[in-house]
């Protein structure tokens, strides 16, 4: 039996108050993060042949099922907001397709032909990297799909919770971050799911601040979509210039870009 879906080490959830039951998943939380520490160097590597290949032009590419889809997409659709490269450079895909996002489509998951077919749709090629995102490492859509990848030269990783899974034996930079039983047996939504969001954002975070889509610690390139982003670039400009709020104003308006404020005034 996978770590994954072993029994959860609390028994009788049912029995138990509110209170008990918040402080038991919130034991089990804080075990993540150090399971995540011991794969950081696995990270580290993944993410510098992301960062080589983005810097020559390519992409990177996401594929799960389920929750592990879910976050590949949700990791892709926050790239352009907040560094505001073009939508096309960071791609999440899910089994299923898009109606999956929002409902389970039933046996996706289990077609280890369809992702190379959702992939070849994107024209993927030798310039990309494809991270396949499965908690088990067992799930035949991600494992097709990393497979077929390699064997057409595109370099591939993936992010599994479990040891020595078949995921993590077809790609070339594997991260396995085993977090142990969930609180709710085998739901992987949980602590897995969370070590999977943290691994994301460790890889999509250092990859655009390698790219230099970051200034200092300020995300000079986001786009300026509403009110709140609007004041926040208004501030960094400010900061970054030492000027007043109505020079700052009347720059964002100017450029339209906190970078090109900045770097139009100097």
């Amino acid at each position: 039996m996978t770590t994954t879906e072993s029994s959860s080490r609390h028994h009788h959830l049912e029995k138990m108050s509110v209170i008990d039951l918040l402080n038991r998943i919130n034991e089990e939380d804080k075990s993540v993060p150090l399971a995540v520490e011991k794969v950081l160097p696995k990270i580290e590597s993944l993410i510098i042949v992301v960062v080589e290949k983005m810097k020559l032009g390519g992409r990177l590419f996401y594929i799960g099922a389920g929750t592990s889809g879910r976050l590949g997409i949700l990791d892709a659709s926050e790239i352009p907001p907040t560094y505001g490269m073009p939508q096309e450079k960071v791609i999440g895909l899910i089994a299923g397709g898009d109606k999956a996002i929002r409902k389970a489509v039933e046996n996706a998951e289990d077609d280890a032909q369809q992702a190379w077919k959702d992939l070849l749709a994107f024209d993927i090629n030798t310039n990309d990297v494809l991270i396949g995102i499965a908690a088990s490492g067992i799930t035949p859509y991600v494992i097709g799909g990393v497979k077929e990848a390699r064997k057409n030269g595109i370099v591939t990783g993936c992010i599994a919770c479990n040891e020595a899974t078949p995921l993590a034996a077809a790609v070339e930079f594997p991260i396995e971050v085993v977090v142990g039983p969930e609180f709710v047996t085998g739901s992987t939504r949980m602590k897995a799911g969370t070590a999977q969001k943290l691994i994301l954002n460790m890889i999509s975070t250092s990859t655009m601040i390698q790219l230099g889509r970051v200034k200092g610690n300020k995300m000079v390139d986001m786009q300026l979509t509403n009110h709140k982003l609007v004041n926040r670039g208004i501030k960094m400009i400010m900061e970054e210039l030492k000027i007043s709020q109505q020079e700052a104003e009347a720059l964002l308006s100017e450029f339209g870009n906190v970078r090109k404020a900045i770097d139009g005034k100097r």
